[in-house]
């Protein structure tokens, strides 16, 4: 079993030793710099992870150069900024693996005050809300820690670069007739500022971002797992 975890990134120089020593043994670390100014990029490299470098700014265009690079049957996404243990990847792929489902997202669990903004959390819940009226999963959290097969993420064509990215990725595995699970994970406070949900202004933007997602209107694709609909 071959595994890619992908791994956006932008200054996260003084996360990033801690989230690549937790990567599981044998697999690879994609580290995919959004154009860090502080050595994030040296670091992640000299630390043993594949680099990949992505000029387009969004937190979806790192994601998916980080996918189009990868080369793994499974992939995995987490956060480079210490909040999120990848660690815990190793049960998300093995659902996967033995067909209990098609998509594992991880249902962040804040451990301290400092590790979820209300802000940011009232934006999350707000999006899942209307995810449901969308696709009808009841899921909870939209958070980037989650593992699915390469081909079958490729075959969903996602096309939002910027923060709709996580968010149309689950949209589009529901039309496709995937099933899609949460696991509970601790949610660590994270290093430094978040670039996305930050201030309120972020988070509003982030909002944004995946009203237009939603806005999409269901179209009959391919499904790898569950054909067409």
């Amino acid at each position: 079993m071959t595994v890619d975890v992908i791994l956006p990134c932008l200054d996260e120089a003084e996360a990033l030793p801690w989230v690549l020593s937790r990567i599981p043994a044998g697999w690879r670390a994609i580290v995919v710099d959004n154009g860090s100014t502080d050595g994030s990029d040296r670091i992640a490299r000299d630390l043993g992870a594949t680099v990949v470098h992505e000029g387009r700014r969004g937190f979806g265009a790192a994601c998916h150069a980080g996918l189009r690079a990868a080369e793994a049957e499974y992939v995995c996404f987490c956060d480079c900024d210490a909040s999120l243990d990848p660690g815990l990847l190793v049960d998300f792929v093995r659902q996967v693996a033995d067909g209990e489902t098609d998509l594992v997202l991880g249902r962040r669990r804040p451990q301290g005050p400092g590790a979820w903004p209300p802000h940011a959390r009232a934006g999350n819940l707000a999006l899942a809300r209307m995810l449901r009226r969308r696709s009808g999963l009841r899921l909870h959290d939209l958070g980037p820690l989650r593992a699915a097969r390469r081909e079958e993420l490729l075959a969903l064509d996602l096309t939002d670069r910027r923060s709709g990215y996580p968010l149309q990725m689950v949209v589009r595995a529901a039309d496709a007739g995937w099933r899609v699970t949460e696991v509970d994970v601790p949610y660590l406070p994270r290093s430094g500022r978040s670039k996305v949900t930050g201030t309120w202004r972020g988070t509003w933007q982030a909002v944004q971002d995946m009203r237009a997602v939603l806005a999409e209107r269901p179209a009959g694709r391919v499904g790898v797992m569950g054909g067409v609909r």
